[in-house]
């Protein structure tokens, strides 16, 4: 079989990239190892994704905010980075912009659940589930995949979306940046006596950083992050203990706090592709760029390059140039990709570094940091552009 682009992964990158292409003559096929029920019907897991105006007027573009319940989205008024007890912090504040919000808080699997609906009502694209691919050749003309199934099936252009530890960016020989962080992040949902007033807060503790992010009044999603070992004894505390825990942790701001639901754990692993494409081979999502959480960049960014891939595609189909494999495309891809991701990625990295650094010389930097961002107005209306689209 012969398609025009072949995507290898059903995760929300690659099903977004699918969706935004939907309306071109292109004939399109998806791969994906799990059943049509795994990416249909989602299940917790526990993640509420932060999104920006931008990913939000890009998932509109691609017709999937629609699909997207409106009693599930949750919108952020302000922001807080804290640095252990101390005084000093940064403030984000929707109320110096002409935006009702810093920007939403949705559940993971909503977002994919609705990537979903829409892809449902895209009679042309072609999904293979529960298909595994044994091995994929790319050159300069073609890429073939042979399946797990014994089909074999060449496009012109294949986008590899299996994910931060993906084994096709392996089979290609494209090496990564990884960083392993040796901690590990557990979520949960608790419910609390005071209002959050839809504030989301970071606090740098030492040795501990603890997010809370407002999903109702009355009810936040908790992200505690540890080092390994003592993540693991944070994940065996009692429902009782964890409520005295994150009640001290936040010395009473919340009142009285009540664990509910499960608690999921993600190890921190950080990747970078040091290639975006290999011949006809793409990387989009976090097969390119898998970021640590602490910034919040992960999905928006993955965004952000989908949205270049596409527009990259579309504009060389309407100048009728039929080859979307084309190495110009790529390479422009590749280029306004890296140049947006690049800075993140590192700069991310370097946060994480900086704020889980004990040495008294390094904590007396992250202090001045945070007053420097929250009093010279020009830093704090990068990040406050960066959120809410005014630059784009």
């Amino acid at each position: 079989m012969k398609f025009d682009l072949i995507i290898i992964g059903a995760g929300p990158s690659g099903l977004s990239l699918a969706c935004s292409l939907a309306k071109t003559k292109l004939k399109i096929a998806v791969i994906e190892k799990n059943s049509r029920t795994k990416f249909a019907e989602p299940k917790k897991d526990g993640r509420d994704i932060a999104l920006t105006h931008r990913s939000k007027n890009i998932l509109k573009k691609f017709g999937i905010w629609k699909f997207i319940n409106s009693k599930t989205i949750s919108p952020v008024k302000e922001a807080r980075i804290l640095d252990g007890n101390s005084p000093q912090y940064l403030h984000l504040d929707h109320t110096k912009t002409i935006k009702n919000s810093l920007g939403y808080l949705i559940p993971n699997q909503i977002i994919r659940k609705a990537i979903y609906k829409k892809l449902k009502t895209l009679k042309k694209i072609k999904i293979f589930p529960k298909n595994e691919v044994s091995k994929i050749i790319s050159n300069k003309f073609l890429t073939k995949i042979y399946l797990k199934n014994k089909k074999i099936i060449e496009s012109k252009l294949t986008v590899i979306a299996d994910g931060r530890l993906s084994k096709i960016r392996e089979q290609l020989g494209i090496f990564t940046n990884k960083t392993n962080f040796e901690t590990s992040m557990t979520v949960f949902r608790m419910k609390h006596q005071l209002s959050n007033d839809n504030v989301a807060s970071e606090y740098f503790h030492y040795n501990q950083t603890l997010a809370i992010l407002p999903i109702q009044k009355n009810l936040s999603s908790i992200i505690v992050t540890l080092q390994n070992e003592k993540s693991k004894i944070f994940l065996n505390l009692t429902k009782k203990k964890i409520n005295q825990k994150i009640e001290n942790d936040l010395k009473g701001k919340l009142g009285k706090m009540n664990f509910i639901g499960k608690k999921y754990t993600y190890p921190m692993l950080t990747v970078y592709s040091n290639e975006f494409f290999r011949d006809r081979c793409v990387l989009v999502g976090d097969a390119a760029v898998g970021m640590h959480p602490v910034t919040a960049h992960g999905f928006n960014l993955n965004l952000r390059g989908i949205d270049i891939l596409q527009n990259e595609i579309k504009n060389a189909l309407n100048n009728n140039k039929t080859d979307i494999g084309n190495v110009d495309i790529l390479e422009r891809y590749e280029k306004k990709f890296r140049r947006i991701s690049l800075p993140i990625y590192l700069a991310t990295n370097v946060i994480v570094r900086l704020y889980s650094n004990q040495k008294p010389a390094i904590k007396i930097v992250r202090k001045s940091l945070l007053r420097l961002a929250n009093t010279f107005w020009p830093v704090k209306n990068a990040i406050i552009d960066e959120l809410l689209l005014k630059n784009s």
